[in-house]
């Protein structure tokens, strides 16, 4: 044969495959547009029928007045569209929720609170050496809907040793605690559940540290005059945006924090699946609704791993420490609600302005603020700004995000500052930024 002609087939047989790349490609992108049209209906097959119909439309529309064979072969980049598309369709993990297992060290108790959820509750009775406190401290963790990290319970055995009476509750959604129907995610309902919680405590007035979401809670706590009554002494810790209007601020962060340092973590991701990957993807960027019909949300925690978080655990510590992050959890004791999480946020940020009511605030407060935060420093300083009560701000040198992370000296460190506030002692750290000192804060980059 010529080399001509062969050049020529040769030619036409990569002018066929590239045909046929492209409409599969096509396909896939019209899958995509129509789960999004459809929020995932019926687990995304309704999408996939509909690309399908497209596809074997082209096909046949293509295979006209052609061979048999032609005909054949027109379906090709149909079918390999299908059963890339139908991967999307298929739950790889159990579709009912899948609660961690028992930790050997606390007992989780299952309270039912007065507004329906229904918390897992952890709590360290005071240790038997030093002063015991009479005033009981809750701790809010971070998240939202997340389950309480083996790092946080190994800080709050700490606070424990040193007299404190410690009771820690996993949100609704988070951990060991039971779902809620999406639309009952809400940051007032975070609120709402506080308060019952602290009169199913039934201890009267009670100290809170709030960390990163839970400082949220907590912040909006006590711009509600009923439920600030029960609140002794708050510590607001790296808190996030307090509403709306924070939400939309922007500017700098804390110091460099070890994200796109660290190396990468290990263990398997959801987001390497196809299924997971495209529904979580597709949320984050608000074109599937949390409650879509892709995935539901029991599977959807199933399927989450603390490895899909590495990026945001890194920004939790300091540069210096990029390539000795702990590990602050295990597979079996993580748990975070993605669907959850991210229809809370969305409420944060549809808010009013919560400054008005805060600055009616007589609750004694402590702000807490790490030098590598990698929290927009205006969402911290604007808790400041609004809150008269807050009596002092310490800044964490050496830390991150997280700021007790078992690190050298962190946790004690931590520690030092907590229980100094709480009773009421002199601060170990100088009060920094003050409010009037926040524009110079800011200018700084600290």
């Amino acid at each position: 044969m010529p080399a001509s002609a062969t050049a020529v087939r040769s030619v036409r047989t990569v002018g066929r495959l590239g045909v046929a790349l492209a409409i599969a490609t096509a396909l896939v992108v019209v899958f995509l547009a129509l789960i999004v049209l459809t929020d995932g209906a019926g687990s995304g097959w309704a999408a996939w029928a509909g690309a399908l119909a497209a596809g074997a439309a082209v096909a046949l529309r293509r295979g006209r007045h052609r061979g048999w064979r032609a005909r054949l072969a027109s379906f090709v980049p149909v079918v390999v569209a299908a059963a890339l598309t139908a991967s999307v369709c298929v739950p790889t993990v159990p579709t009912a929720r899948r609660h961690p297992s028992a930790l050997p060290f606390v007992t989780a108790q299952h309270w039912r609170l007065a507004t329906g959820s229904r918390v897992a509750v952890y709590h360290y009775p005071p240790g038997p050496s030093g002063t015991r406190h009479r005033i009981p401290l809750v701790y809010l963790n971070g998240g939202p809907a997340r389950g309480i990290s083996l790092l946080d319970h190994r800080f709050l055995r700490l606070l424990a040793q040193r007299g404190y009476d410690v009771y820690a509750y996993e949100q609704a959604g988070g951990g060991r605690s039971d779902l809620l129907p999406m639309s009952q995610y809400t940051i007032t309902r975070s609120v709402r559940d506080l308060g019952a919680f602290l009169d199913r405590l039934g201890r009267g007035s009670a100290d809170v540290l709030g960390f990163s979401a839970g400082a949220v809670v907590l912040t909006r706590a006590l711009a509600d005059p009923r439920l600030a009554a029960r609140l002794h002494r708050a510590v607001i810790a790296e808190p996030g945006p307090m509403d709306g209007p924070t939400a939309r601020l922007d500017g700098p962060k804390g110091r460099p924090s070890a994200r796109g340092l660290a190396p990468a973590p290990h263990g398997p991701r959801s987001t390497h699946l196809p299924r997971y990957a495209v529904a979580f993807g597709l949320m984050r960027l608000g074109l599937l609704t949390p409650d879509n019909g892709l995935i539901g949300q029991a599977e959807g925690d199933n399927a989450f791993t603390a490895a899909d978080l590495g990026g945001d655990t890194a920004s939790a510590y300091c540069a210096r420490d990029a390539h000795r992050i702990p590990v602050e959890n295990t597979a079996r004791n993580f748990s975070f609600s993605p669907a959850a999480s991210l229809r809370v946020e969305q409420t944060v940020k549809d808010s009013p302005s919560l400054a008005p009511r805060l600055r009616h605030s007589r609750t004694p407060a402590m702000l807490m603020i790490a030098e590598c935060s990698s929290q927009v420093r205006r969402w911290e300083t604007a808790v400041l700004a609004a809150d008269p009560a807050i009596e002092r701000t310490q800044y964490l040198p050496r830390v991150g995000h997280h700021m007790w992370n078992g690190l050298d000296d962190n946790d004690a460190r931590a520690i030092a500052v907590v229980t100094a506030f709480l009773q009421g002692k002199p601060a170990p750290l100088p009060n920094y930024p003050t409010r009037a000192g926040i524009p110079a804060f800011l200018r700084a980059r600290r």
